[in-house]
Formats: structure tokens, C-alpha cells, sequence
């Protein structure tokens, strides 16, 4: 065998040999709880997993499963079936465990709440997604940076380029009271692009939603949402704020190192899972609209999200191909943000067992 035919095979070696030692390497900078809980084999069902999940970090957890499994013998589908799995503590110090019906802040799902009810106004031509801030603010002329062309639906979308009020210095240790004092923390920044040509996660457009709704309809943002969302489909535990609920009634909220934030108020919407999945089943299926609005929701946002403020985690997604809303709140989070990651593998674990059970 000549010299020139070994070239390939050693090269291969030499290949393999590196890639072995960059996959080794990385170990190193994955942490080590990740690792564990992929090399966990799956728990036997949901409740042995949210379980399992409190030796991940975390105090305390819900699972709500809202899925319609099978169909009746004349084919229509049968009434959806929903159950909360639950484990570790509503509070830990008082040694009160976890409870189904929980309060829990929802942060950012949130604004599925919000571009609906914007979607609402614009079907009854109370809003028009192409007028700019500058058509219904002309007082922020010169204060937020390309006021002129960012677009409602640019807010909406968060296509703006409105620096991020949450991303402003000193806004977790001091949170502002309301709305206007929040809008107040981001004037005269430079904008982060140039409207409509980037995407950047703003929390600044939705404060600016709900001032705008509360100028157009006379009332406030959860005013709106009650009679346009809450109402129709009889929810009763979903509130707009901390103000307005039972300290007892709402699950503590852990920030490692610092303590329970539940007290500390960074303008959360409040709801239980059951609520948030009822909500974001008639938001998947459409039930919760009126003709013609869906379309224009369906052009300006998203059908699920996740929410996160110190103390508190939330996923909410609709899956198709099980027919099931799946809700999860834990209640951990860290300055290092492991519990973020931890939290997203622990609920696809449960979307894989639940694919396991309909096989």
C-alpha cells in the first residue's frame, strides 16, 4: 500500500480524534445537571416526572395536560379531558405543598392576552396596525427614536427597535409602579435598529400596547381582556395583578440567593394553569374569536409563549399532533439562568410522555 493511499484513513483518524476531544471538552462547559437529566430515563408517567423534577432545582412545579385523545364511535371528537400534575411547595417556608389550583405570575404569556385584544380593537376599527406611534402619541415625537414610521404592527411584533424597559439598569431592584413611569425609564434612548428591519424581544412595545388601549377605549388593558377574553369563557382566576389576589392563594416564587419575590410586584399578570389553558385552547382553535378577527391575529402574532420574572418560569404551547395544551409553571430561577434550560428539558420530557401514552 502506497504512502498517497494512507493520507485518507490517517486523516480520518486525526478527524475523529478531534472531534472525540471537542466533544469531551464541551462536557466541561455544559453543566452537569443538564447532563443528568438527559441521561434520565424517562419517568412511567407524569406524576413520577413532576416528581423528579424537584431534584432538579426546583421548589415547586405544575403540569396542566388539556388533550383530546380518541374520538366517539359516531368520529366527532370527544370532550377534551384535563388534568394538573403537581409536586414540591406552594410555600416552603410554611411547609404548605403544591396546589393545583395555585395562583402563579404568568410574566410573558401575558401578551397572547394583549395582541388578542389589540387583534379585537382593530377588527372593530378601533385601531389600524399601519398608523404609527407618532398617530397616537405625537407627544413621543423626538423622545423614542423613529416614532414617525414604527407601525402598531411593528410593536405588536416586536419589530420596533424600542430598547427593552426591563433591560434598563436597576429595573428588577426597583420596578416601576405603572406603566407610564416604565415608559418613562426608555425615552430618548437610541433605538437597537432600524423599525421593521430586525427582531428583538422588546417588553417596552407592550407597555406602549397597553397605554395605547387605554387611550383609544377609555379603559384599561385588563378591562379590555376581561370583557373581550376573561368573560366570554368564564374565567374566574386570572387577575391583573398581585393587588387583587389572596397572598395565600398565590404559589411563592424563588430567586436563588435572594428569597420568595412573591410579594414583589413587576406588574405580572396573575392566572391558575387551568385558566391559561382554557385560554390558550380557544386561542389555538379559535373558538375565542369573532368572525374575521382570527385572520388578523394570525398576521401579527404567535399562538403560544413563555413567560420568566425572578421567582417564576412558565411555558405555554398548544400540540398538534397530540391535541393537547400543556401548561408548566415552576417556581425557581437563579442569577445564572440554569433553571431557564432545565425548565424547557423538563416539559418536553412530559410532551414525550405523553407521545409514549398514544402510541
Amino acid at each position: 500500500m502506497t504512502q498517497d493511499k494512507l493520507k485518507p484513513s490517517r486523516s480520518k483518524q486525526i478527524f475523529r480524534i478531534i472531534l472525540l476531544t471537542g466533544t469531551i471538552i464541551s462536557l466541561f462547559y455544559v453543566p452537569w445537571i443538564f447532563i443528568r437529566i438527559w441521561l434520565t430515563p424517562l419517568p412511567n408517567n407524569l406524576q413520577d416526572h413532576v416528581e423528579k423534577a424537584t431534584q432538579y432545582g426546583f421548589d415547586g412545579i405544575i403540569l396542566y395536560v388539556d388533550q383530546i385523545s380518541s374520538t366517539s364511535t359516531g368520529g366527532e371528537p370527544e370532550a377534551s379531558a384535563s388534568k394538573t400534575y403537581v409536586a414540591g411547595w406552594h410555600d416552603k417556608e410554611a411547609q404548605i405543598p403544591t396546589r393545583p389550583d395555585a395562583l402563579f405570575k404568568i410574566a410573558s404569556i401575558g401578551k397572547l392576552y394583549d395582541a388578542v385584544t389589540i387583534a379585537k380593537l382593530v377588527h372593530k376599527n378601533l385601531l389600524e396596525l399601519d398608523k404609527t406611534i407618532v398617530d397616537y402619541f405625537p407627544e413621543l415625537e423626538g423622545r423614542i427614536e423613529y416614532a414617525d414610521s414604527i407601525t402598531l404592527r411593528m410593536i405588536v411584533q416586536h419589530r420596533s427597535g424600542i430598547p427593552n424597559v426591563t433591560d434598563v439598569a436597576d429595573f428588577w431592584n426597583d420596578p416601576p409602579s405603572n406603566r407610564t413611569e416604565a415608559l418613562q425609564r426608555i425615552l430618548d434612548l437610541p433605538a437597537d435598529f432600524e423599525p421593521g428591519t430586525e427582531y428583538a424581544y422588546s417588553n417596552t412595545n407592550y407597555i406602549l400596547l397597553g397605554l395605547l388601549v387605554e387611550k383609544v377605549t377609555g379603559g384599561s388593558m385588563f378591562e379590555v381582556i376581561k370583557e373581550e377574553i376573561l368573560n366570554p369563557l368564564n374565567l374566574s382566576n386570572t387577575f391583573q395583578s398581585l393587588h387583587e389576589v389572596d397572598p395565600d392563594e398565590l404559589m411563592s416564587g424563588y430567586y436563588v440567593g435572594v428569597g420568595d419575590l412573591k410579594s414583589t410586584d413587576y406588574g405580572s399578570m396573575i392566572a391558575t394553569a387551568e385558566d391559561v389553558g382554557i385560554f390558550l385552547r380557544a386561542l389555538n382553535d379559535g373558538t375565542l374569536f369573532e368572525p374575521g378577527e382570527q385572520e388578523i391575529y394570525s398576521s401579527i402574532y404567535v399562538y403560544e409563549h413563555t413567560g420568566l420574572i425572578p421567582g417564576y418560569q412558565s411555558i405555554a404551547r398548544y400540540h398538534k399532533e397530540l391535541d393537547a395544551v400543556v401548561i408548566q409553571f415552576t417556581n425557581t430561577t437563579n442569577f445564572e439562568g440554569y433553571e431557564w434550560t432545565t425548565s424547557e428539558i423538563l416539559y418536553n420530557r412530559a410532551i414525550k410522555i405523553l407521545k409514549r401514552e398514544a402510541d
